[in-house]
């Protein structure tokens, strides 16, 4: 290799080869990987902003599209005094018995992929990073179930407990019988789990006040709303209950309680969770806006979304219609985080039903949420959200003229109030974000965390 030239010293020559190991560290450390490169892409193929680009005059965006980065502080939560759960072992029949036929669980999905990793799912392919799998949507009945398990809240002694946690998959029980037309059947597993809790006497002590159960699909699943739906939730004892659930009824569901759709990512320690935060601070944002999604027949305002982000240059579109390769690009999250790490706001309109998944991954991007009908947030999560929905999101009346000009709207919004939001939504995504279950100690309050203090301060309150 030194063929007629001096060959270096031994020194020299480790010397250099630790400098070249020492910087590869460093590059790794500094720009840590995310779902599929998805931070590379970001480091690589920054385009220049859509408005520095289409327009010479500066808008009152343009500074927001980069912000600076504020280390996030973290704190070990630990159990109050208030928090004692105890975890009903239930039957497998009510929960994990159900995973044996996991390709029985939906009609339109094989959900056996998903409920592996106690609901997280299949792990995505990173390099370098761990924390993030391909959540379904419908999965967080099974994430709080092994994240309780697994809580250093939990009791073993029932006179001791505060709280009683009843585990039963029932949006994933609601799901593989939407297509019973015998009521009697859909119905059985919901009665038995009914009669079941009734005969235990930590039911009886207070008919089932201090009592919850979480379930993963949206509340007209369990109140025979429409056909295929269950009843669960019209029976008299879920009303004695709390439920914790992804959408509630925001007019009779007095009971009821919003908690987030899990996303992707369910980092095991504060570490990870201030990497990302801190990446989506000091991420570029070349679009103004996007939208995810497709056409709904019983929401019209989405083709109106879709013609207008087709027709602006400073919007994004990810059409989830049909079977084009735009559409396949919607099941992937790599491709969703990629959309909305670069966007500024993210349309969040209300579809099948008020709520949406893209509302939480909208904010694990740093995506500031557009609102179009107060059900899809305001009057669904409050005991993770803000009181103030302007702290955090953009509010445009679906029934307004604005809806019409939404382009026009977003520009309207200073850059020094647009910083702000974003700010807030990223220091709000560790408590929309559900930890592993196998994480202790992780050092963030995170989606269970603010729902057990909740409750227990709701119990408290309760004359029992």
């Amino acid at each position: 290799m030194f063929s007629g030239e001096k060959k270096p010293p031994t020194l020299f020559r480790w010397s250099s080869s630790l400098l070249l190991f020492l910087s590869a560290a460093c590059l790794i450390l500094w720009f840590p990987s995310s779902p599929d490169n998805l931070i590379q892409q970001h480091q690589q193929h920054d385009p220049p902003s859509v408005n520095q680009t289409q327009d010479p005059n500066k808008t009152k965006n343009d500074d927001a599209l980069i912000t600076s980065t504020k280390p996030p502080s973290f704190t070990v939560p630990t159990c109050h005094k208030r928090v004692s759960v105890y975890v009903y072992a239930l039957p497998a029949q009510f929960n994990v018995g159900l995973l044996n036929n996991c390709h029985k669980l939906s009609f339109r999905t094989d959900m056996c992929p998903h409920v592996a990793n106690s609901g997280l799912g299949q792990p995505l392919p990173t390099s370098n990073t761990t924390g993030w799998f391909a959540t379904n949507q419908f999965a967080a009945e099974m994430i709080f179930h092994a994240r309780l398990l697994n809580h250093p809240c939990r009791t073993y002694d029932p006179s001791r407990a505060t709280l009683f946690y009843v585990p039963y998959y029932g949006g994933l029980h609601a799901s593989s019988k939407f297509r019973e037309r015998n009521l009697t059947a859909r119905d059985e597993l919901d009665v038995s789990l009914v009669d079941y809790l009734r005969a235990q006497p930590t039911w009886q002590k207070h008919n089932g006040k201090d009592h919850f159960m979480v379930l993963g699909r949206i509340v007209r699943d369990f109140t025979s709303s429409w056909q295929g739906a269950g009843r669960l939730l019209k029976l008299p004892a879920a009303q004695n209950m709390s439920v914790l659930i992804i959408e509630r009824n925001p007019w009779q569901g007095s009971n009821q309680h919003g908690i987030p759709y899990p996303s992707y990512f369910h980092p095991s320690t504060w570490q990870e969770m201030s990497t990302w935060q801190n990446k989506m601070r000091e991420t570029r944002r070349p679009h103004l806006f996007s939208f995810i999604g497709a056409k709904r027949r019983k929401a019209a305002i989405r083709n109106e979304f879709i013609k207008q982000c087709g027709e602006s240059t400073r919007c994004m579109l990810l059409n989830c219609g049909g079977s084009s390769d735009e559409a396949r690009k919607c099941q992937e999250p790599s491709e969703v985080l990629k959309v909305m790490s670069e966007s500024v706001f993210c349309l969040q309109a209300p579809g099948d039903s008020f709520t949406r998944r893209s509302t939480f991954d909208s904010v694990l991007a740093g995506c500031i949420p557009v609102f179009f009908s107060p059900h899809t947030a305001y009057t669904q999560y409050r005991w993770y959200l803000p009181e103030k929905g302007s702290e955090y999101s953009v509010y445009i009346d679906e029934r307004s003229k604005a809806r019409k000009r939404i382009e026009e709207e977003l520009l309207k919004i200073p850059s020094k109030k647009v910083k702000m939001m974003r700010e807030k939504i990223i220091d709000l995504i560790p408590r929309l974000t559900y930890a592993n279950p196998n994480a202790s100690d992780f050092g963030f309050e995170d989606a269970v965390e603010v729902a057990l203090a909740s409750l227990a301060k709701q119990v408290k309150k309760s004359n029992f």
